[in-house]
């Protein structure tokens, strides 16, 4: 099954401002699944959330650019989005397709939002889901500690599937590329 590995909205304004819950960890976590998608040969696609102005990721501002400590190398592409979903008007859908992308490895900002959303999104429409479970974050809000979401978030997905594909939560050292 051929796999891509998508790193969602780990942007400046993100990642930096708020900051996000075990950031260093779950960049460098990021970060080797990188390393090893990369030695792997296995495609590796951004998604870069697009704000409107005055927004934290508002576009062609510090906040909006990829984190430099997971940012993209020698041409690795970016899709850019101004929604939660990843796919919702956006070429994604078609990058993977074209790509012949069956499964996707998820990591990224805003577990809730657009990393939730991606996955469920994503078993939709025909693609099978790894959730690296310690490399997507989020930040408190008034209800719940982020570390809660997250944990919440991790063991809601895992299982979680649309009819023939579903998602699966694996730790990155877990996760293998090279099969």
């Amino acid at each position: 099954m051929k796999t891509a590995l998508l790193v969602i909205d780990v942007q400046v304004g993100i990642v930096d401002r708020f900051p996000v819950h075990n950031q260093d960890q779950v960049l460098a976590n990021i970060s080797s699944l990188l390393a090893k998608a990369r030695a792997a040969n296995v495609p590796l696609i951004y998604v870069q959330h697009d704000g409107g102005e005055g927004h934290p990721l508002e576009v062609n501002t510090a906040g909006w650019q990829i984190h430099h400590r997971v940012a993209p190398i020698d041409g690795e592409p970016v899709v850019r989005k101004q929604s939660c979903s990843s796919f919702y008007e956006t070429p994604l859908q078609q990058v993977l397709n074209d790509a012949g992308i069956l499964h996707l490895v998820v990591t990224g900002c805003m577990t809730e939002y657009c990393v939730d959303t991606a996955c469920r999104h994503a078993t939709t429409l025909g693609f099978d889901v790894t959730l690296a479970g310690d490399a997507h974050t989020t930040i408190d809000n008034e209800s719940l500690k982020a570390a809660q979401i997250i944990e919440h978030h991790n063991r809601v997905l895992d299982g979680f599937s649309s009819g023939e594909n579903a998602v699966t939560v694996r730790s990155t050292g877990e996760i293998d590329f090279s099969n």
